[in-house]
């Protein structure tokens, strides 16, 4: 998003976009924790300049409890939350489980609606997605939250449609997301849209986080650490990552963990939640995106380098993943860079 100035002096710079997380009663730290340190680290890969200012909002300004056994002070209210390019509302479980349609405070349904009719977005983390939803903004969406409240989430808003098996759902204006590991794949992807898959990256790498989870993954995966006496696939994967360009078969990363494809399969969707060659095809996606951000080559290059092979191969799967071509995809991020 472009940015704007704010209407009073304390605002952010024009071309630094507001983000504003509001917290209620009873907020998960970790996930107001996540937002500042994800978005705050995000920068101008040219001049090193932030690209979004955070501010912590409140119904009411002042102290506000969190689930933790510390409270936290925030120091701005409603009217910052309603003047955000993006806002996002972080669980507070004792508060959200309760809420059903129509049942949210008019002021607080009022700063939420005013963010989206301005043409900017709303997004939720974990049980969040009750105030989204009791505010009418998922009516006749897809959303998700986490999937131990899936069910009550489900039966409260008949009018959303529930998705409990992903990490995170982007329906446009309004974006929804499943527990507090889930809102930190919500806010990469959400940066990554603003600013291209370089910076989403760069701020991986600043925060030791994965740079990338589709949100159609599986939010609950049964086994995903590792067990003493088990092998791992994550060799495989980091030797896969270094290759990307070259033809590599489930074969070759099997035999790299010196498993059996069978046995590997088997361990590497318990793992990731994704087969080995679908975790693969994304991950050349996403190296694909950085080329077509960062450099002038020809999709046919794009395709060499990124291991598809074919101009044709690349197109059907980047279609596949990011819903535009990859010309389409390179005019459109570089139209954004010059506004």
């Amino acid at each position: 998003m472009a940015g704007r100035q704010h209407g009073d002096d304390q605002g952010p710079p024009v071309g630094v976009s507001p983000v504003a997380v509001l917290v209620r009663d009873g907020v998960l730290p970790m996930e107001l924790g996540l937002v500042h340190q994800l978005f705050g680290a995000a920068r101008d890969p040219s001049t090193g300049e932030r690209l979004y200012d955070v501010r912590t909002c409140a119904p009411r300004p002042g102290r506000v409890r969190t689930d933790a056994d510390f409270p936290i002070y925030a120091e701005h209210g409603p009217a910052t939350a309603a003047q955000a390019d993006t806002l996002l509302i972080p669980a507070s479980h004792e508060a959200d489980e309760t809420l059903r349609p129509g049942s949210l405070p008019p002021q607080l349904a009022e700063v939420i609606g005013s963010v989206t009719a301005r043409g900017g977005r709303v997004a939720s983390i974990c049980t969040g997605s009750f105030v989204l939803a009791a505010a009418g903004l998922l009516d006749g969406r897809r959303a998700t939250t986490h999937w131990m409240s899936s069910a009550l989430f489900a039966r409260t808003f008949p009018e959303v449609t529930v998705d409990a098996d992903v990490l995170y759902v982007d329906e446009g204006a309004v974006l929804t997301s499943a527990g507090e590991a889930a809102g930190i794949d919500l806010c990469l992807h959400m940066i990554r849209e603003d600013h291209g898959a370089a910076v989403a990256a760069e701020v991986a790498r600043r925060t030791v986080v994965p740079p990338h989870r589709e949100g159609g993954q599986a939010q609950y995966i049964r086994r995903p650490l590792e067990e003493p006496g088990l092998t791992s696939t994550s060799a495989s994967r980091a030797w896969a990552l270094a290759r990307l360009a070259e033809p590599l078969t489930l074969a070759d990363l099997a035999a790299r963990d010196a498993m059996s494809v069978r046995t590997y399969s088997r361990r590497f969707r318990e793992e990731t939640g994704l087969t080995p060659m679908t975790w693969l095809a994304r991950q050349r996606v996403d190296r694909a995106r950085e080329l077509l951000e960062q450099t002038d080559y020809t999709v046919d290059r794009v395709a060499t380098e990124t291991g598809f092979g074919t101009a044709v191969s690349l197109r059907q799967h980047f279609q596949a993943v990011v819903g535009v071509s990859p010309g389409a995809y390179r005019s459109t991020f570089r139209g954004r860079q010059g506004r």
